[in-house]
């Protein structure tokens, strides 16, 4: 099944698409995570068009889509307003599923919370926590300091960074390839060479700034020195601006297949890119100990809120598995996820 990749003009911006499936079918929305793009789901979207019209788009700044700041004091909503927006565009106005991969399953909670109507079924693929990305504690999301230092743009390597601006391509413990092989599945997981190199271009189209990745940061008292700014991916997903405890109250919430790997070092509840998990392990000097500072339990807030709402909820988990079940265990992903789709 062939892939078609189009740019489309939405009411908020020129939104890089790709397409697979009949246009028939029913439709599957796949959103991708942070320094990333839809091209991680070109696999996956072959497996799947034969019963879906699969969709899958980048996000504003990322991989082939139009530069449009992100808007952090909304939270996701500049995201997840954007996929809607592009539901519009495409004239699709039945309920959808939708697919989010770690952030990407953050924008699809957003979705399902402020447009109930338009999702029939979520899939969360190493959903990100409710309460965003570090400076939160306790299952309620409970921010740790009051300018909640710990989160936003200040939080990212900078060498990291420099390296993503760069288009650096080798090898360096801090290079995009390094951390795509390190992080983003489990060490030691091997990709053919010519995929490789696609998802390190997809990873590379990102836009490194204050006004998307990794965004900007306000100097903090607290440790570890830096609280969220205003603008950006990493401040949007801030527990300043995040908090999507709502998904429970709603009426009738959609029912949800959340999949993640059991060695997953992203969204853990002992995350190596949460600071404090940082600080505690000795990588980040002053840490001011776990009864100030304690690790964010990510995937238990996440639990905590999907069970809380009472809804039909699934939680699968693969053994021996990192952050990217569907690139690691790519055949029994697709079958699994197709088998609740159909539910």
């Amino acid at each position: 099944m062939s892939i078609e990749a189009r740019t489309v003009q939405t009411d908020r911006l020129a939104t890089h698409v790709r397409e697979a499936g009949d246009p028939s079918a029913p439709v599957l929305v796949l959103v991708h995570g942070n320094v990333s793009s839809g091209v991680f789901f070109d696999a996956l979207m072959e497996q799947l068009a034969t019963d879906f019209r699969v969709i899958a788009p980048d996000f504003r700044g990322y991989g082939d889509s139009e530069r449009r700041p992100i808007d952090a004091t909304r939270g996701m909503r500049d995201l997840s307003d954007d996929v809607v927006a592009l539901l519009d565009a495409l004239e699709i106005t039945d309920p959808v599923d939708l697919l989010g991969w770690s952030a990407g399953g953050n924008v699809v909670l957003q979705v399902a919370i402020d447009h109930p109507e338009r999702v029939r079924r979520l899939v969360l693929e190493a959903g990100g926590s409710p309460f965003g990305f570090g400076g939160s504690a306790g299952l309620d999301g409970r921010p740790i300091a009051e300018d909640f230092a710990g989160s936003g743009g200040g939080t990212a390597n900078p060498q990291f960074c420099q390296a993503l601006a760069a288009g650096d391509r080798g090898e360096e413990p801090t290079s995009p390839l390094t951390t795509l092989r390190a992080f983003y599945v489990k060490p030691g997981f091997t990709f053919e060479p010519e995929v490789e190199q696609r998802y390190l271009d997809g990873m590379l189209k990102t836009s490194v700034g204050e006004d998307i990745y990794p965004g900007d940061l306000t100097p903090s008292d607290n440790w570890p020195g830096v609280a969220p700014g205003t603008t950006g991916m990493n401040n949007a997903l801030s527990p300043k601006y995040l908090n999507q405890a709502a998904f429970s109250d709603l009426d009738a919430p959609p029912p949800v297949l959340w999949i993640r790997g059991d060695e997953d070092q992203i969204v853990s509840d002992t995350s190596m890119f949460d600071l404090a998990q940082l600080g505690k392990l000795g990588a980040v000097p002053g840490y001011p100990g776990e009864d100030v500072c304690p690790t964010q339990p990510m995937v238990s807030q996440l639990r905590a809120v999907l069970e809380a709402g009472g809804g039909e909820v699934t939680e699968v988990v693969y053994e021996g598995v990192g952050h990217s079940p569907h690139l690691e265990q790519p055949e029994r992903f697709a079958r699994e996820v197709r088998e609740f789709l159909r539910g």
